[in-house]
């Protein structure tokens, strides 16, 4: 069983930068972006993973990469950032003045994938993590990671919305130790060069491919 899940988004693109929602759309890093995705290379390589998972989209690659995992990195394509259908490309003012009080984490995108979608894929990828031993790195998209979060400690998806998530942010789920039936969240939205401690318990092993 995995014994810590690492969440990390993705670095800074133009369109996280202006607020436009983006899923499919297969953006490129800024400079910022790659500049802070580097910068998770130095705490990440520190934690011995057994496992490695990535979003198919080049943005969750790249900063997979940078972070200096790359090469061994296991592509899965239900860490794909929620599809915003209808809403792709559009911030969240241009989407209230047709849709007032619209929220993805209530209501789901035209078009795109629903709240119910995301749930499942959400609970799929648990399943996934759950069934690997050692230390596992996921690196994903915001909205996503907000969800699976939420799922992780068996809330209802629209708790994503109390989850503030930046780019190039490092999370980590885990259990509360002795009782590995009790998942919990042990750190959330930490910077790479913030003050924190990153663990895993004594034996998670090394990176493997």
């Amino acid at each position: 069983m995995s014994t810590q899940i690492f969440l990390i988004r993705h670095g800074e693109t133009a369109w996280s930068l202006s607020g436009q929602h983006t899923s499919r759309t297969d953006l490129p890093l800024t400079e910022a972006g790659e500049n802070r995705a580097a910068d998770l290379h130095e705490p990440l390589q520190k934690i011995g993973f057994r496992h490695v998972l990535t979003s198919p989209l080049r943005r969750a690659r790249r900063t997979c990469e940078l972070a200096g995992f790359g090469a061994v990195a296991r592509i899965e394509p239900d860490l794909h950032e929620w599809d915003y259908g209808d809403y792709e490309g559009r911030t969240t003012a241009e989407i209230h003045a047709q849709q007032p009080g619209w929220n993805v984490f209530q209501d789901g995108c035209p078009h795109g994938e629903s709240v119910e979608q995301i749930s499942q894929r959400a609970d799929r990828m648990i399943a996934v993590v759950r069934q690997l031993d050692g230390a596992v790195a996921v690196f994903s998209h915001g909205h996503f990671l907000r969800a699976l979060g939420a799922r992780w400690i068996d809330l209802p998806v629209n708790a994503g919305r109390r989850f503030d998530l930046e780019t190039a942010s490092i999370s980590i789920l885990s259990f509360e130790r002795p009782d590995t039936k009790n998942p919990v969240i042990s750190l959330w939205n930490a910077r790479a060069n913030a003050a924190f401690a990153l663990s895993v318990p004594a034996g998670a092993g090394q990176t493997t491919p």
